[in-house]
């Protein structure tokens, strides 16, 4: 197997929420040499260093070069996916059984999730004997749950008319079977207790995920299936892209961003729409003396790739596609368009992308939504509104999108590896 390929399944096992994708890619850089820095103290900044800065579910790497930079090459792309996360006050019973409540995280599939083995993970804030406050990652996997759905004798039609699901009803997951009206109020703390040694819990943000692992799947393991493919395959590409940063380049600055909370907006101070990446830059202006000027051009002459998944064309339906632009799993790198600007890629921006392919030769395809279905978006146009770089956006293929189970091509995921190792090096 591709090693790269082994520890992208690695880190997408070990990748359950944004926190634990931020502490993943965290041990990566540092093995790489990437040195961690604190938001919170002052920059001591060195040409031909690497360097990371976490906000949270958000990181930023970047690898300074041997001058002056004149240029920067931006990888964007986002750690959190669709998913069912908790209320705060999440246990209750009924009848015989306890549950949990939750809401909706972005626009997941609901129906994925039901009939699923799921655990929770995800972050908390605990009180420590002394006083002192922690914030912990878990992930609960000694205890699976799961969303029942209701058998097909009791909703005759739901194969016809298809399922109905009720958002405050129908999600909450089975816990466990309990007589005790009062066990529902203690049964998280008592499912923390098993893995942490804490005074009290005060705080939390958990997740359901599923506990079912990432797979290779086809008659020759040519595809991939897991859970947040969507955007993790991004993420892993542009982390394995500055893994591959042995020397400094000569006036380029090198940086990827991997943002939180896009499926909702990016509208947080971990998303792309904060001042994260401006503050960054110009923390490195400040650390390097360069002054408004050069730091208006630096934007001018850089390049920003937004790196999101994209909708590849599931043979069932093939009418929801736009019939000349469709792309298909193994068949290359997709750029995205619209007219809109709901992706950021313009004629300039996406002949970089071309070319690069070219000169690589990779495969490309063009993406474009049917002109009577709605639209997504990406981070792509936020970065290029706030920092006024030009922006393209581009992708992998994949099936099944926002679901529980999301199935790409391992070739296309090596593809983007390859195209963006190239443009942090040579673009």
């Amino acid at each position: 197997m591709n090693h790269i390929l082994a520890d992208f399944k690695t880190f997408l096992d070990a990748s359950s929420t944004s926190w634990h994708t931020v502490k993943e890619i965290a041990n990566r850089l540092a093995i790489r040499e990437f040195h961690p820095l604190n938001e919170e103290e002052k920059w001591h900044l060195e040409l031909g260093k690497k360097y990371f800065v976490t906000r949270g579910g958000t990181l930023c790497a970047f690898a300074l070069p041997a001058m002056k930079p004149t240029q920067a090459i931006v990888l964007g792309s986002h750690t959190d996916s669709p998913a069912l996360k908790l209320k705060p006050v999440p246990a209750y019973q009924q009848a015989n059984m306890t549950q949990f409540g939750v809401e909706i995280y972005g626009s997941p599939l609901l129906t994925s999730w039901l009939n699923r083995d799921l655990v929770l993970a995800g972050r908390v804030v605990i009180a420590k004997s002394s006083g002192n406050l922690e914030e912990r990652l878990v992930y609960l996997d000694d205890a699976l749950f799961f969303i029942p759905q209701l058998a097909i004798h009791l909703d005759r039609e739901v194969n016809e008319k298809g399922l109905q699901l009720n958002k405050q009803d129908h999600l909450n997951p089975i816990v466990g079977l309990s007589e005790d009206s009062k066990m529902p109020f203690e049964v998280l703390e008592k499912l923390l207790r098993r893995h942490l040694s804490f005074h009290s819990l005060l705080s939390f943000e958990l997740f359901l995920v599923p506990h079912e692992p990432s797979r290779f799947v086809g008659i020759e393991n040519e595809m991939l299936a897991s859970y947040r493919l969507d955007n993790l395959a991004s993420v892993h590409a542009a982390l394995s892209a500055m893994g591959m940063l042995d020397k400094p380049a000569a006036q380029k600055l090198q940086l990827s961003l991997f943002w939180d909370n896009e499926e909702i907006g990016s509208r947080t101070k971990e998303g792309a729409a904060s001042p994260f990446l401006n503050q960054i830059l110009e923390r490195i202006s400040h650390c390097l003396n360069i002054n408004p000027e050069e730091q208006f051009l630096l934007k001018n002459h850089s390049l920003c790739v937004s790196i999101d998944m994209a909708h590849a064309l599931n043979p069932n339906y093939p009418k929801k596609y736009e019939p000349r632009h469709a792309p298909l799993l193994g068949k290359g790198i997709v750029i995205k368009y619209n007219a809109d600007q709901k992706y950021a890629s313009n004629a300039l921006s996406a002949s970089t992308i071309v070319q690069a392919c070219q000169t690589l030769n990779l495969p490309h395809q063009s993406y474009v939504c049917r002109s009577d279905l709605p639209c997504g978006s990406t981070v792509g146009p936020i970065v290029a509104q706030s920092t006024g770089i030009n922006t393209v956006d581009i992708g992998c293929p994949q099936l099944s999108m926002h679901s529980i189970r999301e199935v790409m091509s391992t070739q296309d995921y090596l593809d983007l590896v390859r195209l963006l190792t190239h443009l942090l090096q040579e673009g």
